[in-house]
């Protein structure tokens, strides 16, 4: 058991490393169809055979809970196949795939990319360039935004795929390696694509949403402690002052009140963390969603040096968590 979390740390750390370093190969994807696609691609084809909108109710969550046994199944088998037949070659070859999986399905430099291309035309004042580029990221409608609420979107899209982008699957890779991360991945991407509540998948979708809460309940908690840590490291770096400690009261009382059970996590914290307000109404093109605002004691108007900032506190957290990884290893290491 010590040698199965010694392989898959040590393989986390490389693959946090790599996945930060490289740029995404864009050019690959274009050949060769990104893992995440491909799980897309079989959670689309079994919504369209199996969620059927005659059907009962209670019909369509059986077919959902089915369905998403199917995905499961599939990732599972897959995944465990594709790591079995990399150690019968060699074992290090294994470790190798372990790698290199890992690092195409951490999303930390996809994700800093794709928020950093919002903040650079808006610190330009090219508010319609800004918007179009957090139109990639946001699912809320972004022509009527200003500048502060398109900074405010972004920071918010930044701090909830920081847990279920990096953090998650970084804890899932080190619990279950391989497999462990490949499965967190097919559940949030079901939870992305049929865990809405929309009148197509408001009973289909319910057990892929609910199982992405109970795999999203502890890496969204340990992402408050990871920027912590990251305050902390900073502070001690002599970069005093770069961040503010976190307010423990508000990230308690604010968190809950957020509609996902876990996003307010990483949310209130980034929002303490960088003295500003999140949260608030948001435009969806369904209509408009009143949300609670979140540290709402903070800095409520909001500039592309906000997300400069936010961008900063995402870097040293990822590096913080990359440092975890790595005392996990070598106590491993130690203690054998």
């Amino acid at each position: 058991m010590a040698e199965w979390f010694a392989f898959n740390a040590l393989a986390l750390a490389l693959a946090i490393i790599a996945d930060a370093v490289f740029v995404e190969p864009n050019w690959l994807w274009k050949r060769v169809p990104h893992p995440v696609v491909l799980m897309g691609h079989l959670i689309g084809w079994l919504d369209r055979r199996m969620n059927h909108q005659q059907h009962t109710p209670f019909r369509q969550k059986r077919a959902g809970i089915n369905a998403l046994i199917r995905v499961i199944f599939v990732v599972a088998a897959l995944s465990i196949g594709l790591l079995a037949l990399a150690g019968w070659v060699h074992p290090g070859l294994a470790f190798l795939v372990t790698v290199l999986v890992g690092a195409v399905l951490l999303a930390q430099r996809s994700l800093h990319d794709h928020v950093d291309a919002v903040r650079s035309p808006l610190e330009k004042g090219d508010l319609p360039a800004a918007q179009q580029a957090l139109a990639m990221i946001v699912g809320r409608t972004t022509e009527n935004l200003d500048e502060s609420g398109v900074a405010r979107a972004a920071l918010e899209s930044l701090a909830e795929n920081h847990s279920d982008g990096v953090i998650a699957p970084a804890f899932w890779m080190l619990i279950g390696g391989l497999p462990g991360i490949a499965l967190y991945k097919a559940i949030n991407t079901a939870d992305s694509m049929v865990g809405y509540k929309t009148e197509r998948h408001r009973h289909f979708g319910w057990a892929s949403a609910k199982l992405d809460d109970l795999v999203n309940f502890l890496p969204a908690r340990l992402s408050v402690g990871l920027i912590a840590l990251s305050v902390a490291i900073t502070s001690l770096a002599s970069q005093k002052g770069a961040f503010t400690w976190p307010d423990w009261a508000v990230i308690r009382r604010d968190a809950p009140t957020h509609a996902s059970p876990n996003a307010g996590w990483p949310e209130a914290s980034y929002a303490s963390v960088l003295g500003i307000a999140l949260g608030g109404p948001r435009t969806y093109p369904s209509g408009t969603v009143e949300a609670p605002q979140i540290n709402d004691v903070g800095r409520k108007h909001l500039d592309a040096g906000d997300i400069g900032k936010g961008l900063a506190l995402f870097r040293a957290t990822c590096a913080a968590t990359l440092l975890v990884v790595v005392l996990v290893a070598a106590a491993i290491g130690f203690l054998q």
